[in-house]
Order: C-alpha cells, then sequence, then structure tokens
C-alpha cells in the first residue's frame, strides 16, 4: 500500500483592489476624487500666481531700477559730447579776450566735467552692452574717436592761444585745426553716440513689452484657475450637503471665499502694477529719454552759433544744420513757405503763440517737443512745458538777431550778443535750459512714484500666494475629513 503524502492546503484567496473606476462609484472615492481636484486647482493657482508674480518683479527691476535708469543715463553720453563741442567753440570764438561770456576758464572747467560725465556714461553703456558685440563695439569706437577728438582740440586750443587772436576772427590754422576735430565730433562720434542710447532704449522696450505681456497673460490665467477652484469647491459643497443632507460645511466656505479673495487680490494686484509700469515707461522712461534728447541736440544747436560766427566759410552750412537740429526739437507748419531759417522763425512764432498746454487742443508743430505736447496734463507738466516753449522761442528770437547782425557786417555785435550772458544769447539759452530739466524733472517724479508704487504692491507677495493656499488647502481637507470619517 503506497501513503501519498498530505497535501499543503491551498493559500487563501486574496481579494482584489478595486479598481479606480469602481473606487470612484463609492461615496468616499468620490469625495477623495473631488477633493483631489480642488488640492490640483490650487496647485496650480499657486503656480501662475508666483510666475505672475515673479515677471511682475523683473518689470519693475528692468525699468525701474536696472536697464531703464542705465539707458537714460546713456542719453547722457549725447549731451555730454555735444557740450564739450560747444565748449571748445566757445573758447576760440572768444580768442584773447578770456573774460568774454562765461570766460575762457569756466569753459574748459564746464569742458572737463563733460568730458567726465562722457566717461561714466560709457560705463553704463558698455554694462548694457553684455554680450551684444555689435553695442560694445560701439562703445569702443566712441571712446577712441573721443581720444582722437581730445588730441585735434588741445591743437587748436594751443594755435588759439598762440595766435592771440581777437574774438571771431581766426587764423586759418586755427580754424582748420578746428574743423578736424569738430567734423570728427559731429560726423562720426554723436552718430554713434546717439545710436548707442536709440538701441539700447529699444532694448529696453522689447524686453518690457515681453514682461508686460507676460504679466497680464499671468493675470488671465490665475481668473481662469480661480474660477475652476472656485467652481470645484462649490462642486463638492453641493455633493456633500446633497449626501449628508448638511447645508453648510463651514471649513468648505471658509476655504470657498479665501478662493475668491485670494483671486481677486492677485488680480487686483497684477492689474494695478501693470499700470504702474506702463505710466513709468510712458510717462517717466519713454519722456525723460526724449527730453535728454531734445536738450542734447538743443545744445548742439547752440553750439552751432558759435561755430557759424568763428568760421564764416563754412556759415551757410552751419545755417542749415541748426535748422535741421531745430526743426527736430520743434517742427511748425510751414505752410507752403520754403524751409529756410527766416521762414522757421515766422512759423514758430505762429505755432507757439497758438498753443497752450494742457487743454486738450490740436498741437500745431512737431519734434521732441511736439511728442511731449500731445501727451501732457494740466498741472504742473503743462505749466512746464509752457516754460520750456516759451524759453525756447527767446533763444530762436534771439538766434535770428545774431544772424542779422552778421549777415549786415556787424560780427562784432553778432559776437557780444552771443557771448552775453546778462542781456544775450547766452542768458537766453540759459533760462531755457532750466525750463527743460524742470520739464525733465516732472516726468522723473512721475517715474519715481510709479516705481515705488509698484514696488509697495509687491511687498510681501512672496509668502502671500503659499500661505494663502496652503490654508485653503488645509481647510479643504478639513472639511471633507468627518465626512470620510463616517465610512470607517
Amino acid at each position: 500500500m503506497t501513503l501519498t503524502p498530505p497535501r499543503d492546503p491551498p493559500p487563501a484567496a486574496t481579494a482584489p483592489a478595486p479598481a479606480p473606476s469602481r473606487a470612484l462609484r463609492t461615496i468616499p472615492g468620490r469625495i477623495r476624487g473631488q477633493l483631489a481636484l480642488v488640492l490640483l486647482a490650487q496647485a496650480g493657482l499657486l503656480a501662475v500666481l508666483a510666475v505672475a508674480v515673479g515677471d511682475a518683479r523683473d518689470t519693475v527691476r528692468m525699468i525701474g531700477h536696472e536697464e531703464g535708469p542705465q539707458v537714460v543715463a546713456t542719453g547722457t553720453l549725447y549731451f555730454a559730447l555735444s557740450d564739450m563741442d560747444a565748449q571748445v567753440s566757445n573758447v576760440l570764438l572768444i580768442g584773447r579776450d578770456h573774460d568774454l561770456g562765461i570766460g575762457r576758464a569756466e569753459s574748459l572747467r564746464i569742458y572737463e566735467r563733460r568730458r567726465a560725465e562722457a566717461d561714466a556714461a560709457a560705463v553704463q553703456a558698455a554694462q548694457l552692452a553684455g554680450g551684444d558685440p555689435a553695442l560694445r563695439r560701439t562703445v569702443q569706437d566712441v571712446l577712441n574717436g573721443l581720444g582722437r577728438y581730445e588730441r585735434l582740440v588741445g591743437r587748436a586750443l594751443q594755435l588759439s592761444e598762440q595766435a592771440g587772436h581777437p574774438p571771431g576772427e581766426l587764423p586759418p590754422d586755427v580754424i582748420a585745426a578746428y574743423r578736424q576735430a569738430t567734423d570728427l565730433m559731429k560726423l562720426e562720434i554723436l552718430p554713434k553716440a546717439y545710436n548707442i542710447t536709440l538701441d539700447s532704449g529699444a532694448r529696453v522696450r522689447h524686453s518690457y513689452e515681453t514682461e508686460h505681456a507676460a504679466v497680464l497673460s499671468g493675470r488671465a490665467w490665475l481668473l481662469l484657475l480661480g474660477t475652476v477652484s472656485l467652481a470645484l469647491l462649490l462642486a463638492l459643497q453641493f455633493y456633500l450637503a446633497r449626501t449628508f443632507r448638511r447645508v453648510l460645511n463651514p471649513a468648505l466656505v471658509l476655504a470657498t471665499l479665501g478662493t475668491v479673495a485670494l483671486t481677486a487680490v492677485g488680480a487686483a494686484l497684477l492689474t494695478a502694477h501693470a499700470g504702474h509700469m506702463e505710466r513709468a515707461k510712458t510717462d517717466g522712461f519713454d519722456s525723460i529719454l526724449a527730453l535728454s534728447r531734445a536738450r542734447a541736440v538743443s545744445h548742439n544747436a547752440f553750439a552751432d552759433e558759435s561755430r557759424y560766427l568763428l568760421d564764416p566759410g563754412r556759415a551757410d552750412n552751419y545755417d542749415q544744420v541748426y535748422l535741421d537740429k531745430s526743426l527736430s526739437v520743434v517742427y511748425p507748419d510751414m505752410g507752403d513757405r520754403p524751409l529756410n531759417l527766416e521762414n522757421y522763425y515766422a512759423a514758430l512764432e505762429d505755432a507757439l503763440a497758438s498753443y497752450k498746454p494742457g487743454i486738450g487742443q490740436d498741437v500745431p508743430f512737431l519734434g521732441f517737443f511736439g511728442d511731449e505736447a500731445r501727451t501732457a496734463e494740466a498741472g504742473r507738466e503743462a505749466a512746464a512745458l509752457r516754460r520750456t516753449l516759451e524759453a525756447y522761442l527767446e533763444v530762436q528770437r534771439a538766434d535770428e538777431e545774431i544772424r542779422r547782425l552778421a549777415a549786415e557786417g556787424d560780427r562784432a555785435a553778432a559776437i557780444d550778443l552771443r557771448m552775453d550772458r546778462r542781456d544775450g544769447a547766452l542768458r537766453d539759452f540759459a533760462a531755457y535750459d532750466a525750463a527743460l530739466n524742470e520739464l525733465a524733472a516732472v516726468h522723473r517724479d512721475a517715474f519715481d512714484r510709479a516705481v515705488t508704487a509698484a514696488d509697495g504692491g509687491l511687498r510681501g507677495w512672496s509668502a502671500v500666494p503659499a500661505g494663502a493656499v496652503a490654508a485653503i488647502a488645509v481647510l479643504a481637507v478639513a472639511g471633507v475629513r468627518p465626512r470620510l470619517a463616517e465610512f470607517r
């Protein structure tokens, strides 16, 4: 008889885990599924807020604290270079009469100060260039050209001092030396300096538009996810109320209110920030940059008066370049009149006589001040613009008289009027320059206020979204936990 060993009993069967679809058919499964969607939506809300606030910080950093102010500083480069050449022309014009105008010593002191300002602005431009080889090369070309310019100026001043000539009567060798210097400045250095500011400004504007669009896009996503989160919370509350026959779940009500508050406050913050930065750019950055160019071009044009008197051989050329620069500052409607200085003076008188800043009328002129006039607001800005235009008109009236005297052969009287700082062109231009600086100060104040408001609005928002979403998530979990406990 063969004995068969006993067999081990078969293992006990293990109950299969319920499939996800089956779990969602149960009440606890549905509650957990809806809670998971609520928490997922809250996580998306937090991510969108973090990205949008980060974009907002990048915008205020770029426009308000780093690239924006640096680009404005590069505008000083063109002005400083222009005024350097203006001071040289004044020194050469007065000749041996060292006390004429502001005096030889003061003109040379201003020249050195502008040289230091140009160096500082070039450093700012080099920093802005970063990895842009073309912009860095342009900055280096300006610095190299400035070194050559200073050597040519040094020779012209030396020859003038050795000649000891009367005001406005430069020897041919002095004129030839100065022509080399001023041609280098006007034809090579200044155009490149102007391009540095234009290119840098364009890069900042492009970056601003990108960041500004990102902030507004973040606001749209925030509103969308906030609405989705709100809908999910309401759906969860409705399901619990219908299933457990309870009207309100206090924790979920608080989570819903928290979601509404976070979405509304976040959207309002991003909207306000976008408005602050738009004002900082349009009323601040753009206007400051435009007025900086207007000031630089005006100083360069004013120097053309000196060049017109010290170099009669190029008088017609300096007439034309003075007109071109004046038109870039204020371009009045010339009508059917030929475009020349005589008609420009008359058209300017008509245009400025009919324009009253800040009352919403059509602006009858173009140019830098035309752009400014189209956006000028009533109050301090309109008053500053009015004073600037009035002072500019006085500068042009003095220029007209200087050219009339020179054309009539009274060069001595023309030089006296040009260099008279008590009752002549120097006084008029100083008043105009002061008014223009005051107008620029209005926009600097607007810029500072907008940046300060933008900074203040973002203060604390590194922690607020995370804290708020965490609180909402805790409330949502706390709201459903008692109901899940009933099934244990």
